[in-house]
């Protein structure tokens, strides 16, 4: 043991000479010559810079601050050297064998003759001056060394780590002795130093009180940094938090940046590891406020409170007022009795505006108001002499498809329905006439004050056309005029010849030589149709009009052309069941039933083929022509319609057929030619009887 005991004085000779050297002692004066050249190199070399000068000089002062604590280490583990070195001197003093701890004596190894006492001692001691730590790991630092570019903290490790002085920005009366808390990045790193970050330590520890204000319901302070697009940035814990714009008061805020660079207090409502994402709220506070206040005033709400709020929120179908502490909606067409687009038109934010109580329901906590209720209706004001027949004067404020309405008075309105705009039987689209804006007059038709209801007219601001003295001469029987086809019948057209003056086209009466079934056949609305006047009627506001009486009657004419047993050539125009429709010459049709269109190869005659036809019947009188193709190349004794023979027993329904064509045009307003006609009919019917 005593051999051990000197084999290990070297050692400790070295760590008490590096302990002097570290205290600052002199060795040698080899060490004063080299301190002296050193400070004359120094003195030397003026021109070096100030803050180089000063940064070396920081260097130094850290260097002795570690060797100094390198030193205390040292003189620690040279008195522990100096407490083994006196215990294995009495360790050679004569011993009785007696007493002599034999398991003392067969332990080996440096540090064995330690008792249990003196190791738990000693344990105590190194625990209780050198913590351990690990990476990742947050522990409390105190400052004990502060320079211009670092501070210097202890963590209870066997050596202090350096922070940037920059990380302590919002410390700025940092001082020694401060506690503050610090994150283990390394604990030694390549060069043997440990590496400590405090705004790491700010951002773990940040994230936990984040956590902890969110579980607990906690409210904090935060600081508003920055605006961004929905929202502000609010500092808390070192932790950017987004506070969006719906959640910072119960009222919507068109300001963000008055809240800038101000504390405000808020609540955690979400938080996002995945994202790193928080967001606070600071409507949450006042909600909770807000809420026993609106229950305060849904308890004394009364149908017919009058209640002063302001303008908060504005919309295409109202407003939002605050009551204080409530919102109330104020419909549209509850804020003014005249007709407004948009609530912006006579009111405006943040304004304070008087309002009833129309309806509220408790248990939704719905409020309706009404502003214009405030006021009397106009149409209590309307003036007495405001009659049926009285000329008004307004401003068109809506149009729709069966008429306009025209403001007398903000609040007194009256329909014009599009068939009181103009004379015209035809009904068109209200906007062909008006639009909103216009200041128009017109007349009074009817007027209910209890119901509050008027009709107004613009069509008798000017004369009826049917009334004027002239019309009895410029639309005179036989006279020509030319108009436009405004609507299409079964039965013929409507030609409007003027505003107001319309007249009828019986379908019978547009062509001389072609059947036409339907108008449609023959013109287009729109188009426009010169015609004769047949009959005027102007009591019943009836014209009778015709397009073919322009021309004398051509059957006139083709009686002579025409005659039986002659043979034309004609186009197959049409074909059904009973025959074909053949076209001749002169445009003029006739009908060839299917037994007499055999052709002589024994082939069929097809729509479009032109043939030769005999003309086996011309009737004038109901304009009609039978033909014949195979009369044309038979030898066959034809069998042609003996119309003498079949007048005499059809001479009853001929008559009935002519009465009921005449009948068409008598519907025209020509009561004396229809009694005729009837006159005419019962005449028919008595030579039958006398014979």
């Amino acid at each position: 043991m005593y051999n051990q005991f000197v084999s290990e004085a070297p050692v400790r000779h070295m760590y008490e000479g590096r302990f002097s050297m570290a205290k600052g002692q002199k060795p040698g004066d080899s060490k004063d010559d080299s301190a002296k050249k050193a400070l004359a190199a120094k003195e030397a070399e003026q021109h070096i810079d100030v803050k180089t000068a000063e940064s070396e000089l920081e260097q130094d002062e850290l260097a002795a601050f570690k060797a100094a604590k390198r030193a205390e280490e040292e003189e620690g583990l040279n008195r522990v050297i100096r407490d083994v070195t006196a215990r294995k001197t009495a360790s050679t003093a004569p011993v009785s064998t007696e007493n002599f701890d034999w398991e003392a004596f067969d332990r080996k190894g440096f540090g064995e003759g330690y008792s249990s006492a003196d190791r738990e001692k000693m344990l105590n001691l190194y625990s209780g001056t050198v913590a351990t730590v690990s990476n990742s790991e947050v522990v409390v630092g105190k400052v004990v060394g502060i320079n211009n570019r670092d501070v210097i903290l202890n963590i209870g490790f066997k050596s202090d780590g350096l922070v940037p002085l920059a990380e302590f920005k919002d410390m700025p009366n940092l001082k020694i002795g401060d506690e503050v808390d610090l994150f283990i990045e390394e604990r030694e790193n390549a060069m043997g130093q440990l590496v400590l970050s405090r705004r790491k330590a700010k951002l773990v520890k940040g994230w936990e009180y984040v956590q902890t204000a969110l579980d607990k319901d906690q409210v904090i302070e935060g600081f508003v940094k920055r605006r961004t697009k929905g929202g502000l940035i609010v500092d808390v814990f070192g932790i950017e938090a987004f506070l969006p714009g719906s959640q910072i008061d119960v009222k919507p805020i068109r300001d963000f940046d008055i809240y800038v660079n101000k504390n405000i207090e808020v609540k955690v409502v979400k938080i996002n590891y995945t994202n790193d994402n928080v967001v606070v709220s600071h409507k949450v506070l006042i909600e909770k406020d807000l809420e026993q206040q609106k229950a305060a005033i849904l308890t004394n709400l009364d149908k017919g409170q009058v209640l002063e709020g302001v303008i908060k929120n504005m919309t295409n179908f109202g407003v939002f007022i605050d009551l204080g502490g409530v919102d109330g909606l104020l419909h549209i067409t509850d804020i003014s009795w005249g007709r407004i687009s948009h609530p912006e038109e006579v009111l405006k934010l943040d304004q304070t505006v008087k309002v009833v109580v129309l309806d509220f329901d408790q248990e939704k906590k719905r409020i309706s108001l009404g502003m214009k209720q405030l006021t009397p209706h106009p149409w209590e004001s309307l003036p007495a002499d405001i009659q049926v027949g009285s000329k008004v004067k307004g401003k068109i404020v809506n149009v729709a498809d069966y008429g306009a309405f025209l403001e007398i008075q903000p609040g007194v309105e009256g329909l014009i329905h599009v068939s009181e705009m103009s004379w015209s039987q035809h009904l068109r689209n209200p906007q062909d006439f008006i639009k909103v804006g216009d200041e128009i007059e017109a007349v009074v038709l009817t007027i209910d004050r209890e119901e509050r209801k008027m009709s107004l007219g613009m069509k008798q601001l000017s004369e009826d056309p049917w009334t004027r003295q002239e019309i009895l001469t410029k639309y005179a029987v036989g006279t020509v005029h030319k108009g436009i086809v405004r609507n299409l019948t079964n039965f013929g057209l409507f030609l409007e010849l003027e505003e107001g003056i319309d007249g009828l086209v019986h379908v019978s009466d547009l062509s001389w030589t072609k059947k036409v079934k339907h108008p449609s056949e023959f013109i287009k609305v729109g188009e426009t149709l010169e015609v004769k006047v047949l009959e005027l009627d102007a009591a019943n506001r009836r014209l009778a009009l015709s397009h073919k009486h322009l021309e004398e009657n051509p059957w006139d004419t083709f009686e002579t052309i025409f005659t039986a047993g002659s043979v034309h050539r004609g186009t197959i125009v049409n074909k059904n069941d009973k025959g074909m429709v053949v076209e001749l010459q002169y445009g003029i049709e006739g009908f060839c039933s299917m037994k007499n269109v055999a052709k002589q190869d024994g082939g069929k005659a097809e729509v479009g083929e032109s043939l030769d036809f005999k003309v086996l019947e011309f009737s004038k009188e109901d304009r009609r022509i039978s033909l014949s193709h195979k009369a044309t190349w038979s030898t066959e004794q034809d069998e042609k319609p003996q119309p003498q023979q079949k007048k005499k027993p059809e001479s009853k329904s001929k008559t009935i057929a002519n009465i009921n064509q005449q009948s068409e045009k008598s519907t025209l307003g020509d009561l004396e030619a229809l009694s005729a006609l009837k006159e005419k009919m019962s005449a028919s019917k008595n030579p039958p009887a006398a014979e």
